[in-house]
């Protein structure tokens, strides 16, 4: 597995409230994962930090998962496990009452990936030359645009756009999706928070997907992108491809 992760400030923010990484567990099978992180003074950044350092050191102590059904049972237990720790680290401190963070993650399983996703950070799949969204977005935008109550022109510039219907560390217990999708060698994954997905119109991220560039290229064309439509909001990408193992970078 090759994996490229990027992540970026964008050029309104103050700070980044964004966080994620390529983690490896004792076999060296890798997990890849982001986070946008939400609420006041710097909240949403505590936030992402411990949902992403809590799952991936968890991750760290497993052995190789080979299956689908044992890497969902092992997403779902344990994402559930740092919602419960982000509810009670929030619930301690005054300051980050309210906090909470998106999340979505992945693990290769033989042929096939597996992907939990909480919130409206994304994961895509790029097959066959055609890029697909796998998840759903949590959020009310999505839930009006799914009930037909909106159009998708209303959904892209809608006034509530911002508002999860599920995030972690906001209630005790969050419903958790996960999907498991063939992935093979020709294939691209994709993971990103809305900072990427809410400038760069999905055509656009299918060509740059597409092109000839490197992985380390294509990321680095994504976080120019987004900022030169506006970078309204913290940017994170992160690509993989399968092949000959090649470690990833953890956030820093």
């Amino acid at each position: 597995m090759h994996a490229e992760f990027r992540t970026d400030r964008g050029r309104i923010r103050h700070h980044n409230e964004d966080n994620g990484g390529v983690f490896e567990n004792k076999d060296n099978q890798p997990i890849v994962i982001v986070a946008d992180g939400m609420g006041g003074h710097r909240a949403g950044d505590v936030a992402s930090e411990m949902a992403v350092r809590l799952l991936s050191d968890a991750w760290k102590e497993t052995t190789a998962l080979l299956t689908a059904e044992e890497i969902e049972t092992w997403l779902r237990k344990e994402i559930q496990e740092v919602n419960k720790q982000i509810v009670l680290y929030a619930e301690s401190e005054m300051d980050l009452n309210g906090m909470g963070t998106t999340l979505v993650a992945a693990i290769m399983a033989k042929s096939q990936v597996v992907i939990a996703n909480v919130g409206d950070s994304r994961g895509y799949l790029l097959q066959n030359n055609t890029l697909r969204q796998l998840t759903e977005d949590h959020s009310l935008v999505h839930e009006l645009l799914r009930t037909g109550e909106i159009s998708k022109e209303d959904a892209m510039n809608h006034p509530r756009k911002n508002i999860l219907l599920r995030a972690l560390g906001v209630e005790g217990k969050v419903e958790v999706d996960t999907f498991v999708v063939p992935f093979q060698t020709t294939d691209t994954l994709l993971l990103c928070s809305d900072g990427l997905t809410n400038m760069v119109p999905e055509t656009e991220m299918e060509d740059i997907l597409k092109s000839k560039r490197s992985l380390s290229e294509k990321a680095d064309v994504f976080i120019t992108k987004a900022n030169s439509y506006g970078g309204e909001d913290n940017i994170t990408v992160l690509l993989v491809e399968r092949n000959l193992m090649q470690k990833g970078r953890d956030a820093s």
